[in-house]
């Protein structure tokens, strides 16, 4: 998403972490809908594509980055300079773990897409969503457990 400095502080506003969240359950929404309204459902996709990018940089700064979904956006920023500045190995196995696991039951929403299976679809994307929050939720965790041995991190809690 090249999300600069700005942005990923913008991001941190809970408003951005919980109507981005809902992104995926509309985008399925969407795609469902194309057996009422056919190629007309492509709207609503490219709309939520857009929102997806538009996101992180709508929403402003939050006055407080102390709650759980800025935690989450500080922990997401921490796994992505992992590589910069290495993490704990247990939240890196975890974290690749419910990503795996998480992208394992993308796989059932697909087939209950294509299959126009609404139990499926909707158990595959309770699955999906809720992997994403635990991803999320170990995301706060892996914050909190590097926010003191750096200066950068700890600068984000406010």
């Amino acid at each position: 998403m090249m999300m600069d400095d700005a942005t990923w502080k913008r991001h941190a506003n809970p408003w951005s972490v919980w109507t981005r969240f809902l992104i995926l359950p509309l985008l399925v929404l969407a795609v469902w809908s194309r057996s009422w309204i056919g190629w007309w459902f492509c709207l609503p996709v490219a709309l939520l594509i857009m929102w997806t990018y538009l996101n992180p940089r709508v929403f402003p700064k939050p006055r407080s980055t102390n709650n759980w979904a800025s935690k989450a956006t500080f922990g997401e920023r921490v796994w992505l300079k992992r590589k910069q500045k290495p993490i704990p190995a247990h939240h890196a196995r975890f974290a690749h773990m419910l990503s795996a696991a998480t992208a394992l039951a993308v796989i059932p929403l697909v087939i209950g897409f294509i299959r126009s299976e609404p139990l499926v679809t909707c158990l595959s994307l309770a699955l999906v969503a809720g992997g994403k929050l635990w991803f999320l939720d170990r995301m706060v965790w892996l914050y909190h457990d590097v926010k003191d041995s750096d200066p950068e991190y700890a600068s984000w809690l406010y």
